[in-house]
């Protein structure tokens, strides 16, 4: 089965407040060929928790599992064949230095950090530690690839400090 996008004109509105239907991206599965090593990694290596490791016969088994204050997760599917075939999920943290020194400490295999000038990937964290500027990646056991990106703008709800 093949989805198209939606035309504009039949995106569900709230025709009353003139706004857009929500579409949140809740789950993303992640091909494994061993689904008990990649919990392990996931929960001991990356400190996501796990909401589900559910059993539905010999061969079918999800395990569902969220990084700390995501609001998507991801399900862990045995497939043998698309095993590490995921690349480029991004995680967003507010200090890529303390998140890469987290992981470092639960036993993950992480990159160093880098940033990216005209030219291409330099080591280090951006200079300016600018919102979107400073990464690090890692992968699972089956090589499902990842990047981590450090956000450093303020909550929406935070109070502006007085000088």
């Amino acid at each position: 089965m093949i989805f198209a996008p939606l035309a504009a004109d039949t995106v569900d509105t709230d025709e009353s407040k003139g706004q857009i239907m929500e579409w949140k991206l809740e789950l993303v599965i992640i091909p494994v060929s061993d689904v008990d090593r990649a919990k392990a990694f996931y929960a001991e290596k990356t400190g996501f928790h796990v909401d589900v490791d559910h059993r539905a016969g010999e061969h079918f088994r999800i395990v569902q599992l969220t990084p700390p204050g995501s609001a998507c997760s991801v399900t862990l599917m045995r497939n043998e064949a698309a095993a590490g075939s995921v690349q480029g999920l991004h995680l967003v943290v507010r200090d890529i230095e303390t998140a890469r020194a987290e992981l470092v400490r639960r036993g993950a295999n992480v990159s160093e950090l880098f940033h990216f000038e005209s030219g291409g990937q330099v080591p280090g964290p951006d200079p300016a530690r600018a919102s979107y500027g400073s990464f690090f990646a890692f992968s699972d056991p089956d090589g499902n690839g990842w990047l981590v990106q450090e956000v450093r703008q303020p909550e929406p709800d935070a109070k502006p400090t007085q000088a």
